[in-house]
């Protein structure tokens, strides 16, 4: 029969406390309590001809102390008058918490509002909003609340993140917690103490004006004739202003007429000889090092290859790239490369779906290919797994291979 049973109220109450709605409630003004629960209830033509299991229906609902169960009485012209049960109540949180054995976490939220309310009320909001949430971070919540008010009272401060003497607190957690950080860090500092273009986790020091450590990009002359230091191996690291100030202290970069860029260490370490050429290594969806470099980002003087996976991401790393070298060409990301390597294809996770402005008409018909599954499921080729001859030929149709 379709009534409902004392493990079904339990599991409404469930629910409540699942969707967050119980702990929600004790920071709401209207009362949550009583809260009146779904009842199915027997028909007239049900208690006459299911009578013994509506009896035994009412003794299960009986037995339970948890719910406040009113009833009424019906009369029936072959039963005679019976009472039955009308409607189930939830009276207390203290009741709710104990049908679905949530007495801790009850008692932990509650400590949580009394130390926000105390320390940073601006979050009983956020707390509200995602109760849940918050008592998943209820044993860190004490040093949570201990970055915002140091950041409170040192806005912007200007150095690196190790050197911030937060009581209890050492870098690693708030490098740890920098997600959460940021969502309440929104509530709590002035706007201007934040940096909303600095988006991601990664960015985490720049949003809040810590110092950061320089970026770096490393790089290989590929022409054996042009030596940047005497004695170099040729494998270099500078930072970024490094990087800026090459072009004016060195004059092999004016012999330079070709400047790979790839996402594979190996790959960036395997490349060929090449005559004018230097290759760059990478970094993923983080191009901003290469930014308004001066020798770097002319148009016309030079000519930029990306290599990249043949995958959504690929192309959309590409897209990204050419905001700051929109000259940049594609190198091996084409629909050849993609059918000859068949065999090495694997799958993507989570492939791109967004719409990338800066792609060739090309690009994007293989990017549409891909995005649609067009020649198989979220097909994915990796750069390492092209052939090395099949990367030596199409790089001697650019430049002068030195074999």
């Amino acid at each position: 029969m379709n009534w409902t049973t004392t493990k079904e109220l339990r599991q409404q109450v469930q629910q409540l406390w699942d969707k967050g709605r119980l702990l929600a409630s004790l920071l709401e003004d209207d009362p949550f309590f009583p809260r009146r629960l779904i009842l199915k209830t027997p028909t007239s033509r049900e208690l006459s001809e299911h009578y013994a299991e509506v009896r035994h229906w009412i003794a299960g609902l009986q037995k339970t102390g948890f719910f406040r169960i009113d009833t009424k009485t019906i009369r029936h012209s072959v039963l005679g008058e019976n009472t039955i049960p009308h409607t189930a109540w939830l009276d207390s949180m203290e009741n709710a918490v104990q049908i679905i054995g949530k007495q801790k976490q009850y008692r932990q939220f509650i400590n949580l509002i009394e130390e926000t309310r105390k320390y940073q009320p601006a979050l009983l909001p956020w707390l509200q909003t995602y109760p849940l949430k918050a008592l998943s971070f209820s044993e860190q919540w004490s040093k949570l609340l201990a970055v915002i008010h140091w950041l409170q009272a040192h806005p912007r401060p200007g150095i690196y993140l190790r050197q911030a003497d937060i009581p209890g607190v050492d870098t690693k957690f708030i490098e740890q917690h920098r997600g959460i950080l940021t969502n309440l860090l929104g509530l709590c500092l002035l706007h201007k103490n934040i940096d909303s273009q600095a988006i991601g986790a990664s960015r985490f020091e720049a949003r809040y004006g810590f110092r950061q450590k320089p970026l770096r990009v490393r790089f290989r002359i590929l022409d054996p004739e042009l030596h940047l230091l005497p004695g170099q191996s040729g494998d270099i690291t500078l930072t970024r202003q490094g990087l800026y100030d090459l072009g004016m202290i060195s004059s092999i970069l004016t012999g330079i007429e070709h400047i790979f860029i790839t996402e594979n260490e190996i790959n960036f370490l395997a490349f060929p000889q090449i005559c004018n050429s230097m290759v760059l290594f990478g970094a993923g969806y983080g191009f901003d090092i290469f930014s308004n470099i001066p020798w770097l980002s002319r148009p016309h003087k030079k000519q930029i290859h990306y290599w990249g996976d043949i995958d959504t991401h690929g192309f959309a790393i590409l897209d990204q790239l050419r905001e700051h070298l929109p000259q940049a060409h594609s190198l091996l990301m084409d629909k050849n490369t993609l059918l000859t390597h068949q065999a090495f294809w694997t799958q993507e996770s989570k492939p791109e779906t967004r719409h990338l402005p800066r792609l060739t008409q090309t690009e994007q018909r293989l990017y549409e290919t891909l995005r649609t599954n067009t020649l198989g499921t979220r097909i994915r080729l990796e750069q390492e797994r092209i052939g090395f001859n099949h990367v030596l030929n199409t790089l001697r149709q650019i430049a002068i291979v030195i074999d």
